[in-house]
């Protein structure tokens, strides 16, 4: 253990210990009897005539004394500030008793924060880090507000927020302003101590009603002032007196489809435009074609794996040209599912044209404006393409043009290391093409775990792909009419002959020529447009999800988004719902596939979460050994002695399906014990997940009573 942490390990009990000692030696000796109201009552004139002849002292004894009471949420604050009144007058009381209670509280603050918030942290990281993310955008102004009503219990506000990642300085100079007002109404009440019966004498109904409507004063003004904006933002803009419509929504892709669906379940009147092809990138140019095409690419690599399952091997005869039919086949086999006529039949109106959003309410395309009450942008994503010198004189290919060609590739350069590029190297080496991926960074599919990028590029280079990592294309040359790709590695310049270049380094958003700018619609720092928790842009009639927001780049994500974007603006002003990205799972379908959901142990080490590993390994299960699929594993998170399951990652065959079991179990919160308590189907891969569980099970298994249950069966034996 390093030295820091166990200096940290030793001091925190000792804190502990002296608090407790202290708290312990506050009520035997009966201090809160000697610091009641009726006993300062008593003793008024004899502290009275003790301040006025050493007033220097007494200040100061009372000062520390009120600190270390409001330190140790000691119950004595009430009465100590009315004696401060009685003592030392509505200014110099006021003034004393806000320092003094304000470092106490800050004191509370900082001993909650050393003992408890690492322990908090660990144990509930999820929560912790979307509580911080609050704390750390209004967490000042809630503070603000609840200092300004006496009833809530200040000392519970100390410990509670010590355990967030508020800094110390915020949270001193929010007490001491939110805690003054009570402060100056208990000191000047103190100024006529003897008719102070109980300190609830002082709370009157009126003047508790007053502070709950100075506590209400923040929000209600946040509230005015956030319709003014909005109402000065839209001022400039003409607002029909009837719309044409509930909801327009431009882009026809998941995103677009799921919104334009929803608004048509709930009856609203929907306009849904789109200005290329129904179904977006997903059905026409992502996932649907690149499945399509891992599958014919897994059939070639099947047959050429004949003799592992008893067969004798032969080679797989096609035609390029084929395989990419069978692919658009696919594509016009799922485009009903995505089609105008099916969105028509739900009473949607589907126009096709380029949009142009002119207004928050209205958006123009072929030549005619509409209006709606409410927009959402669906727009989408594109491959992203660098600037490399020489690129534009080849022929390059992306994800959206991929599809058009009909030969094989002879030899194939792929740029980028992420999930596209991956599936479609595997893919394109299966059917022949001599592949070579070159990667920027120092591994494949550097968002997963090491031991995942180690397990996908060694079974690349089994499969004939040339991986070469921290390789830096610079630019595109031809030499004797090859075209060569120069990269940098390492400081020496490395060439590579290809005949077709595919770009894949990922997909940049489409916020360009349909109006964003020209309203002046935010975006982020990454290129997408920045929208609030409940996917509204800065113009409160504009909502946006999918990819042309992110921050997830999956179909299943942006039909999440969609819920949101739709039923937020549809039922603006009454009801609205903060988008959920609690448990996102993905998939790359390389082979073995990789899913994942939750932490994986990168991410764990990056946010200093503790962590305990499970580990599977699929070549124990019985079915992926009758498959003969037996690479991979599966890979479960879990916080120290705890079954509650904070991340999965799982490789092998199917892994996309596997991952299922584990997504609900960490929507629903249930933990390992569940899993195991599932009766899964022999033989199954999905026993895999029941099998994982059953090893977190054994590895926590309870020694001392099974070595008592030994003995007792022990004893039965006569």
């Amino acid at each position: 253990m390093p030295e820091t942490l166990k200096k940290t390990s030793v001091k925190k009990p000792l804190l502990l210990l002296l608090m407790l000692l202290l708290i312990a030696t506050f009520f035997f000796f009966d201090l809160q009897n000697v610091l009641n109201l009726e006993n300062l009552k008593a003793q008024q004139q004899h502290f009275s005539d003790y301040y006025q002849q050493h007033q220097i002292l007494t200040l100061s004894i009372f000062f520390l004394t009120y600190v270390a009471v409001t330190a140790l949420s000691l119950p004595v604050a009430t009465p100590l500030t009315l004696m401060g009144g009685a003592l030392f007058g509505v200014a110099t009381g006021s003034i004393l008793i806000s320092f003094a209670s304000t470092l106490g509280a800050t004191c509370a603050f900082w001993v909650s924060r050393f003992l408890f918030q690492d322990s908090i942290e660990k144990r509930f990281p999820t929560q912790t880090k979307k509580i911080n993310a609050g704390i750390e955008k209004e967490g000042a102004f809630y503070l603000f507000s609840l200092r300004l009503v006496p009833l809530v219990p200040f000392f519970l506000l100390n410990l509670v927020m010590g355990l967030s990642k508020m800094a110390s300085w915020k949270y001193y100079l929010t007490s001491q302003l939110g805690m003054l007002p009570a402060t100056i109404v208990y000191v000047n009440a103190g100024t006529q101590l003897g008719q102070i019966n109980n300190p609830a004498d002082i709370l009157s109904a009126e003047l508790l009603l007053s502070f709950i409507a100075l506590a209400l004063f923040p929000f209600i003004s946040k509230t005015l002032l956030n319709r003014w904006k909005t109402s000065r933002l839209l001022r400039a803009y003409s607002k029909p007196k009837k719309f044409d419509y509930n909801l327009i929504v431009i882009g026809a892709g998941a995103a677009g489809l799921v919104s334009t669906y929803i608004a048509r379940a709930v009856r609203a009147k929907v306009l849904l435009i789109e200005k290329d092809k129904m179904g977006g990138d997903c059905l026409n140019t992502g996932c649907v074609p690149s499945k399509a095409l891992i599958r014919s690419a897994k059939m070639v690599s099947y047959a050429k794996r004949g003799e592992e399952f008893g067969l004798k091997p032969h080679a797989t005869d096609f035609r390029f040209s084929e395989v990419m039919q069978r692919v658009h086949n696919i594509i016009k086999k799922i485009e009903p599912h995505d089609s105008i006529e099916r969105y028509q039949a739900l009473g949607a109106e589907i126009k096709q044209g380029e949009a142009k959003i002119s207004s928050p309410y209205t958006v123009e395309v072929n030549g005619k404006t509409f209006s709606a009450r409410n927009i959402i942008i669906a727009t989408g994503a594109r491959p992203l393409v660098p600037n490399i010198a020489g690129l534009n004189k080849v022929d390059y290919l992306t994800s959206d043009t991929l599809w058009k060609i009909t030969e094989l590739p002879q030899r194939l350069l792929i740029l980028g290391g992420g999930p596209i590029s991956c599936e479609l190297s595997q893919a394109f080496a299966r059917l022949g093409s001599q592949v070579t991926q070159v990667q920027r960074s120092a591994r494949l599919m550097r968002n997963e775990d090491v031991e995942v990028s180690e397990l996908i590029e060694q079974k690349f280079k089994q499969e004939g792909i040339r991986v070469l990592t921290n390789h830096q294309i610079h630019s595109i040359s031809q030499e004797n009419g090859e075209k060569i790709a120069l990269c940098q590695h390492k400081g020496k310049t490395v060439k590579i002959a290809f005949d077709q270049i595919l770009v894949a380094y990922g997909r940049s958003a489409n916020t360009d020529g349909f109006g964003l700018h020209e309203l002046k619609i935010e975006l982020a720092d990454n290129g997408t447009i920045k929208t609030n928790g409940f996917l509204q842009t800065n113009i409160p009639t504009i909502y946006c999800a999918g990819d042309c927001t992110g921050p997830y780049q999956f179909t299943h994500t942006a039909a999440h988004q969609a819920w949101y974007s739709a039923v937020n603006s549809l039922f603006s002003g009454i009801k609205r719902f903060q988008v959920d990205y609690r448990v996102i799972p993905w998939a790359t379908f390389v082979d073995p596939e990789v899913a994942r959901v939750g932490l994986n142990e990168q991410e764990a080490k990056q946010q200093n979460i503790v962590y305990e590993v499970t580990r599977y390994e699929l070549d124990d299960l019985d079915r992926a050994i009758a498959d003969s699929e037996t690479a991979g594993f599966v890979k479960i998170l879990t916080p120290p002695n705890s079954d509650k399951i904070l991340g999965v990652t799982i490789v092998g065959t199917h892994a996309g399906e596997l991952i299922s079991e584990y997504i609900l179990a960490m929507k629903h919160n249930l933990g390992l014990n569940k899993i195991l308590g599932t009766i899964h189907i022999y033989p199954t891969l999905s026993e895999a997940n029941k099998y994982a569980a059953g090893i977190w099970k054994k590895n926590h298994a309870p020694e001392k009573v099974l070595n008592w249950l030994e003995k007792f069966h022990i004893w039965r034996l006569g």
